[in-house]
């Protein structure tokens, strides 16, 4: 038995130090996959259908410097329903400073676009996603998807790009973020949207909170996929709260 060597309190760590612990890879020319989930201590991704009912203060302190670093916020249309998604909500001063050195952020602080993936392109162009934002969203969606519908949400100011014939693949959604200069990609649901990139091995680290809660019921977990598979991940760091909150951070072996 041996003390886990890496573990920090999470209240003794400034705003620097987590920068560093969860800057992206520098000098990317390929898309980088961050998942960021939590989960209570019996693997329920949700309290109450939202993974809000989850959230505890360190959770929220590192979910908002994840989306700081970010080029783009990756989410599921079921998600982005589910949450009630708008624009990301970022620290312009904070992302001018992590471009700086080279950890994430963006260069004018402008804050990263959400990215919704929908294969039917059946967004409602009145949601926040379109209303409350200062970034266009992205809609990844298909070739098969109704013209109609993906006009609707061109005319409420989205990106629209098609990423497949019937559905959206893993390669060519990460191709058309790759063609827009959005390496830092970061993943928040749903579970499967975050299978199917881990089922294509797309994904290059989980960042995951452990709320300490027990939640039992019927909740999903944070991952959903057609088969099972298993990809070996290496312990990156785990921050401790004082509130029992254990976060931690794998990347692929």
């Amino acid at each position: 038995m041996q003390r886990i060597h890496n573990a920090t309190q999470l209240t003794a760590s400034n705003a620097d130090d987590l920068a560093e612990l969860y800057a992206y890879p520098s000098a990317l020319d390929a898309p980088w996959v961050r998942a960021n989930f939590v989960s209570s201590i019996d693997g329920a991704a949700t309290s109450g259908d939202l993974s809000a009912g989850l959230g505890t203060p360190a959770d929220k302190t590192v979910f908002m410097l994840l989306r700081d670093l970010a080029d783009v916020v990756l989410v599921g249309a079921g998600t982005a329903r589910a949450e009630n998604y708008g624009g990301a909500k970022t620290d312009a001063d904070r992302r001018r400073a992590l471009h700086a050195k080279g950890l994430g952020g963006h260069g004018d602080g402008t804050p990263p676009p959400i990215a919704v993936v929908t294969a039917s392109a059946s967004l409602d162009p009145q949601c926040r996603l379109f209303t409350d934002t200062t970034v266009a969203p992205l809609i990844i969606t298909t070739a098969t998807a109704p013209a109609e519908s993906k006009q609707r949400l061109v005319d409420a100011g989205a990106d629209v790009v098609e990423a497949g014939g019937v559905a959206v693949t893993p390669r060519a959604l990460l191709a058309a973020l790759a063609e827009r200069g959005l390496f830092r990609v970061l993943c928040e649901g749903g579970p499967h949207l975050f299978g199917e990139l881990l089922e294509a091995d797309a994904v290059d680290e989980l960042c995951h909170t452990t709320a300490p809660l027990l939640v039992g019921g019927a909740a999903r977990r944070i991952s959903l996929s057609a088969h099972e598979f298993r990809r070996p991940m290496e312990l990156r760091h785990t921050l401790v709260d004082d509130d029992g909150t254990i976060l931690t951070r794998w990347a692929r072996r």
